[in-house]
């Protein structure tokens, strides 16, 4: 006999909800397939932004060739890659224009979504310009991957490192925010009892802030090439503190905090282990905590367990000097670190529909 409290969700609410979440995931494959692109060294085989005919790969041998002469004119081919064939230069230009195919499916899925539950009522007063505010950071998002890209096609042989840290945390913020918004729907009652929130928030957010953090210097590290460099752990090359470091934050500045190879690596390692400081505090805090639901601690366990895997698979993917595969699946599990965080943060304070009842009756 079903529970007359609790509230059946809607078929279409619970098909938005649906929407939102495949957004993420999508979110999320172009990430990788982002990180694929530039392990591979595929991010400037497509030299030109086309919005809408961009959707056509080239489909004969002239206009391959039409590609490929295009590619020649760039100093990474005539720099680096000057030995490519046509069909070297096809299998860069497949990651590209798949990364950029995803992009463009993402908006056409976000627009029918939004169209279609506009349309059948689904979407309220307060949710429409959250919905809508996803458009303008997928539009921002696209241009900041042309802005990466366009860096790269008159005098440098790769894209600037900094535009390729601003476009991968962009994407993680837009993630975000869209990972947010679904919860707020999957999620949508407000706990009566603050002391979880209150009591863990700062921790939730101070991780939160150290892994976007660790993203941006993630792309700083791949951006330089500083994986290829110092490695060993946990010293780097015999050093704690590499001395090249400290010459280059002599010569330089503070600039080069952002722009030098050892410098980048070290700071990457070193917001690791203020990271792994953090769970580990959080971890014995909520373990300790009388208060806490089972399901908020599992939550915290689930963070704490990501972040262990993700710290271990760095050490090894640099151990290996980043092989592509490695590479890739450290860039995934920073996502899933990063998920894991907001949600963390997120369900302190809010639960379903059924959790709240059952809430109320226990404490009946």
């Amino acid at each position: 006999m079903k529970d007359p409290l609790i509230e059946k969700r809607p078929a279409n609410k619970s098909s938005l909800i649906i929407w939102l979440f495949v957004g993420c995931f999508m979110i999320f494959a172009m990430v990788v397939v982002g990180g694929i692109t530039r392990l591979t060294g595929s991010g400037l085989s497509i030299t030109e932004w086309k919005v809408v005919t961009g959707v056509i790969p080239p489909l004969n041998q002239a206009e391959w060739e039409s590609e490929f002469f295009k590619y020649q004119q760039i100093p990474q081919f005539q720099l680096i890659n000057s030995n490519f064939t046509l069909e070297d230069f096809k299998f860069i230009y497949f990651w590209e224009y798949i990364h950029r195919l995803i992009g463009r499916t993402i908006g056409l899925v976000f627009l029918y979504g939004l169209f279609t539950y506009y349309m059948r009522g689904v979407i309220s007063k307060e949710l429409m310009p959250r919905l809508l505010f996803m458009f303008v950071l997928g539009g921002i998002q696209g241009f900041l991957g042309w802005y990466m890209v366009s860096s790269g096609l008159t005098e440098n042989v790769r894209v600037s490192h900094i535009r390729l840290a601003i476009h991968l945390t962009f994407a993680f913020i837009t993630f975000g925010y869209i990972f947010w918004v679904a919860l707020t729907q999957l999620f949508p009652v407000k706990n009566t009892n603050t002391y979880a929130y209150t009591r863990y928030k700062k921790y939730g957010w101070t991780i939160l802030s150290l892994v976007l953090l660790q993203i941006i210097y993630g792309a700083f590290v791949a951006g330089t090439k500083a994986g290829l460099v110092y490695t060993t752990w946990p010293m780097m090359e015999g050093e704690w503190v590499p001395e090249s470091m400290t010459y280059m934050l002599q010569k330089e500045g503070l600039k080069s905090l952002i722009n030098n190879m050892a410098s980048v690596q070290f700071i990457h390692r070193m917001i690791a282990y203020l990271i792994a400081i953090a769970i580990t505090v959080l971890i014995v805090k909520v373990w300790k905590d009388k208060q806490l639901s089972s399901k908020q601690k599992q939550n915290a366990y689930l963070l704490g367990g990501l972040v262990v895997v993700q710290i271990i698979l760095g050490i090894y993917t640099l151990l290996n000097s980043v092989p592509v595969a490695l590479g890739v699946i450290h860039q995934a599990v920073a996502f899933f670190v990063f998920a894991a965080t907001i949600y963390f943060i997120y369900r302190l304070a809010y639960a379903s529909m059924r959790e709240k009842v059952v809430f109320v009756e226990d404490e009946e």
